[in-house]
């Protein structure tokens, strides 16, 4: 896919299961499940789909994954499946690990930032040690002083190797890396979670991060439980899908295990999914 002066293709870091209930929040099992069935201990699948993005001098990749080196109750827990190693991922998506340039991380959670660092001897490497490692300063200064509610979700040793390996480049609201590739700031799920709208001649496509986890989760009430401000996040996602529904937007979602991208449109007073593309 080519977006103005982008050429955008993605690859899977990784598989995993989170609690069906935390991840449609208020919203009854028996509505859920009809589209999502959880397996016997309420997890439902879900991937870890990354961007890769390669124009005007940059190659970028939006967010890592978990990356590697879980011991065997978090891998119980979190039911990861192996798959290839994100540089091998990358690589066999036709883009050169090496060559990245920019790591785009909408947030610190550990789905999708952990793997930016990998084990290495009794510590800890950078995966992409090339590249500049973004991140909104609200959301790292919450990753580090995360509150009770939260703090499961980060992985502070993981985290802290982008200082002190001077990689790290923290952002004050939304911001642009290029012509066409601008960062949106969202804080209902987390306080500065930014996610990519890349615009061209061709259209739109948003990267959905954590603000619409599925393609379930289009509905603006439907919200995680995971979301600290489940109200500020329906308010983001009932504004979002407004401009999407107008100009025609394609969604790509990270976490779909059923559908990769879609288009929104308006029926009436709701949204609803369009040309769904099936996960491969």
């Amino acid at each position: 896919m080519k977006i103005g002066d982008w050429k955008i293709s993605h690859c899977l870091a990784g598989r995993f299961g989170l609690d069906g209930g935390a991840m449609f929040g208020v919203v009854p099992k028996t509505m859920w499940e009809r589209g999502l069935p959880p397996d016997e201990h309420n997890r439902v699948p879900m991937v870890m789909r990354v961007l890769l993005v390669q124009g005007n001098g940059k190659t970028i990749i939006v967010d890592v994954g978990s990356g590697t080196g879980y011991d065997a109750k978090m891998r119980q827990i979190y039911i990861f499946e192996e798959t290839d190693h994100l540089r091998d991922a990358v690589r066999a998506a036709g883009v050169d690990p090496d060559s990245i340039t920019d790591v785009m991380l909408t947030h610190l959670h550990f789905d999708h930032g952990a793997g930016a660092a990998e084990p290495h001897g009794d510590g800890w490497r950078l995966v992409f040690p090339k590249a500049r490692h973004h991140v909104q300063k609200s959301q790292w200064e919450h990753a580090l002083h995360p509150n009770a509610r939260d703090k499961a979700s980060y992985f502070e040793e993981r985290i802290r190797i982008l200082e002190s390996e001077r990689v790290l480049e923290l952002h004050d609201g939304p911001w642009s890396l290029g012509p066409g590739f601008d960062m949106h700031v969202f804080n209902g799920h987390t306080p500065g979670q930014q996610l990519p709208l890349l615009s061209g001649p061709e259209g739109k496509l948003f990267f959905t991060g954590d603000l619409f986890p599925f393609h379930h989760h289009v509905p603006p009430a439907w919200v995680m439980s995971y979301d600290l401000y489940p109200v500020t996040a329906m308010e983001e996602k009932s504004a979002i899908l407004e401009r999407a529904a107008a100009e025609d937007w394609t969604f790509f979602f990270e976490h779909d295990a059923q559908v990769e991208s879609c288009r929104i449109v308006r029926e009436g007073k709701r949204y609803a999914v369009a040309g769904p593309v099936a996960a491969r």
